[in-house]
C-alpha cells in the first residue's frame, strides 16, 4: 500500500511539473506550432484509446446514439482536439490581451438580455455551465463586462498544483472558493449572492455524491443540486450558459431563467438545467469535455458490506 501511495504521489508531482512547464513555456511558443503540437497530442490520445478515451466514447455514444462506429471515431477525435484546444488556451490566457478577447467574445454572446435583466434585479445570479468549450473564456468575458464572480474549485493534489490553478483563475479575475479544506463553501457563495453578486458553477457532474438523478439523453445521470438550492435560498436568478468553440473564436449562450421560486422547485429546476445542457451538448457534442463516468449505469458499483 505504501508503494502504491508513493507512486501516486510521484505522479501528482509529475503532473504539477507538467502544468508549471505549460504555463511557463507556452508564453513564448509560436501559436501555430503550439496548435499543431496540441492537436498531435489529441490524435495520439485517440489512437492509444486509454480508459478516459473509452469513457469519452461511451459518453458521446449516448449523446449521438445513431452514430456509426466510424462516425463515433471521428467524434472522439474531434472531441479530443477540442479538449486539447481548451488546455492550450488555459496555458496562454494569462499572457493574452484580455480586453481584446473580451471584445471578440462579446460579439458572439447570445441571450445577454437574460443576464442584464437578472443583474438589474439586484438579487444575485447563479450561472450553471457544463464542461463545454472554454468556460474560462466565458468567465473572462464576464469579468471584463461585469466584474468579479465567485466559483468553486475542486481541491487537487498536490497542493502546489491546486494553488497553480487558483493563481491562474485569479489572474483572470475569478474569486475562487475551495470545495474542501477551508470550511463550507456554501456560506461564501450565499454571501456573494445576497450582496447582489454572481456565482458561476460547473454543474454537469456530481462531485459530492449528493446530487439528484436526472433524465439525460434517455438515461439516468446525477447532477448537483447546488445551483438550484442557492437560487432558492437567496432569490437569485438561475441561468444556464452554454459554451462552445468556433473556427476562430468562442460562442456563449445564456438560456432564459430557470424558475426556482422556493425550495420545493429545486428538483424540477435541476432537471431543467440538465435539459438545457442536453440541448447545447447535442448541438455541438465535440465540445463537451466529459471524460469521466456520468450516467449511473457507468458508475462503479459499491457492494454492500457482508453482514457477518
Amino acid at each position: 500500500m505504501a508503494e502504491r501511495l508513493g507512486s501516486r504521489g510521484d505522479m501528482s508531482r509529475l503532473a504539477d511539473a507538467g502544468y508549471a512547464a505549460g504555463w511557463r513555456l507556452l508564453r513564448f511558443a509560436p501559436g501555430d506550432l503550439a496548435t499543431r503540437a496540441f492537436r498531435a497530442g489529441a490524435d495520439l490520445a485517440a489512437y492509444r484509446d486509454g480508459p478516459a478515451i473509452r469513457q469519452l466514447r461511451r459518453n458521446l455514444g449516448r449523446v449521438v446514439p445513431d452514430a456509426t462506429a466510424a462516425e463515433l471515431d471521428g467524434l472522439v477525435r474531434d472531441g479530443l482536439r477540442s479538449y486539447a484546444r481548451y488546455w492550450q488556451e488555459v496555458f496562454t490566457l494569462p499572457w493574452a490581451d484580455h480586453a481584446a478577447l473580451v471584445s471578440r467574445v462579446d460579439g458572439a454572446t447570445e441571450g445577454v438580455e437574460h443576464l442584464n435583466k437578472a443583474l438589474a434585479r439586484g438579487r444575485g445570479v447563479v450561472v450553471a455551465l457544463p464542461h463545454s468549450g472554454n468556460w474560462d473564456m466565458a468567465g473572462l468575458w464576464f469579468v471584463g463586462q461585469h466584474g468579479a464572480f465567485s466559483t468553486v474549485a475542486e481541491r487537487l493534489a498536490p497542493e502546489a498544483l491546486y494553488q497553480r490553478f487558483v493563481g491562474y483563475r485569479g489572474s483572470l479575475g475569478f474569486d475562487i472558493v475551495p470545495l474542501t479544506g477551508a470550511g463550507s463553501p456554501t456560506r461564501r457563495l450565499l454571501h456573494r449572492l445576497r450582496a447582489g453578486g454572481v456565482v458561476c458553477l460547473l454543474a454537469d457532474r456530481d462531485l459530492t455524491g449528493g446530487g439528484m438523478a436526472v433524465e439525460f439523453f434517455g438515461a439516468t445521470a446525477r447532477m448537483p443540486l447546488g445551483p438550484a438550492r442557492l437560487a432558492a435560498a437567496t432569490g437569485a436568478t438561475l441561468l444556464v450558459v452554454g459554451c462552445w468553440f468556433t473556427a476562430d473564436g468562442w460562442g456563449i449562450r445564456f438560456h432564459p431563467p430557470v424558475p426556482v421560486p422556493d425550495r420545493s422547485a429545486v428538483l424540477q429546476a435541476t432537471q431543467t438545467v440538465a435539459d438545457c445542457f442536453a440541448t447545447d451538448i447535442a448541438a455541438r457534442p465535440q465540445d463537451w469535455h466529459m471524460l469521466q463516468p456520468l450516467w449511473i449505469d457507468d458508475l462503479p458499483v459499491t457492494l454492500p458490506r457482508d453482514a457477518g
